[in-house]
């Protein structure tokens, strides 16, 4: 049996998921499938995943109707044979020992999950900035804050849990992965965070991330499955999620007005817990405000 299963929507992709599959490839762990779900791509997608169709034993094309990528994943996973499911978004890429170090943590039989650190760029090998990992394993109130997975493409589940919660709800566009993630740790999965980098995270205004506003509303839906395990938001948390798209509006390059707006509405809620730590949320605070009469060079070294 197959010990991993990667997952991966494909929506006019055509100049990125070449760079996502070789870094799949170059994985030092040799059980995998790469399953890449082409989601009704206008561009030259389709063929580009034919000819590493053909190329590469390993790797397998399903065709569908432009439906999101809840669906796409959905469908990948309804289909795979590994043991356990990762997924990879198409102009994300992986670091090469991602699945050996995911291999070594799920021979232990209580995880159930697990995430790594993930480096933001624009040109690849260029870091923005890096995320960190709690401690211990995630929980509902941590995932109320600011989420440490971030991306899909950091996330891998055994295949059994997947199929017991139901899969990702199909008709969400954006927080998909926070509300699957919330009813994951609510059902009682164990998620273990790896204090190592695993993925290099695409930045950019025209994906679907960089709608801030949308994603702000859609929160609400993972808010009441929160809500349905027993956790209410808090100040505390809804600081810390605003201080989050703050950061995320300040890597965009139109995205001053909104970092701005969102920082000042979350000192609102709790300017404690937005504050602190005082390296990002001070940090956050002054580039946020200053946004407009800042260099980038600035503003991300405050976001570093």
């Amino acid at each position: 049996m197959t010990d991993f299963s990667i997952i991966m929507p494909c929506y006019n992709a055509e100049d990125t998921l070449g760079r996502a599959i070789t870094s799949v490839l170059a994985q030092s762990h040799t059980s995998w499938e790469l399953i890449c779900v082409n989601d009704g791509s206008q561009d030259d997608t389709a063929a580009r995943l034919s000819e590493w169709e053909q190329a590469e034993p390993n790797i397998r094309v399903i065709h569908t109707k432009n439906r999101g990528p809840s669906v796409a994943r959905n469908l990948g996973a309804a289909t795979a044979a590994g043991k356990v499911l990762c997924f990879l978004d198409a102009d994300d890429i992986w670091e090469p020992y991602k699945l050996a170090q995911l291999f070594a943590l799920f021979k232990d039989p209580k995880i159930g999950g697990a995430f790594g650190e993930i480096s933001f760029f624009e040109t690849p090998d260029q870091e923005i900035t890096r995320s960190t990992v709690p401690n211990g394993p995630l929980t509902i109130p941590m995932l109320m804050g600011e989420n440490p997975v971030c991306t899909m493409s950091n996330f891998s589940l055994r295949a059994k849990h997947f199929h017991d919660c139901g899969g990702l709800a199909a008709g969400l566009v954006h927080n998909e992965d926070l509300e699957w993630l919330i009813r994951l740790v609510g059902m009682g999965v164990e998620i273990h965070p790896i204090a190592d980098r695993h993925v290099w995270y695409r930045t950019s205004r025209g994906g679907l991330s960089a709608d801030l506003i949308a994603m702000a509303k859609s929160r609400r839906v993972a808010l009441r499955t929160a809500l349905y395990f027993g956790h209410r938001p808090k100040a505390a948390q809804e600081a810390i999620y605003l201080r989050y798209l703050a950061r995320r509006a300040l890597r965009l390059q139109d995205g001053a007005e909104t970092a701005r707006r969102f920082a000042l509405k979350g000192l609102k809620q709790n300017p404690a817990a937005f504050l602190w730590p005082p390296r990002r949320g001070v940090a956050t605070a002054v580039a946020a405000l200053a946004a407009p009469n800042l260099p980038t060079q600035i503003k991300r070294s405050l976001l570093s």
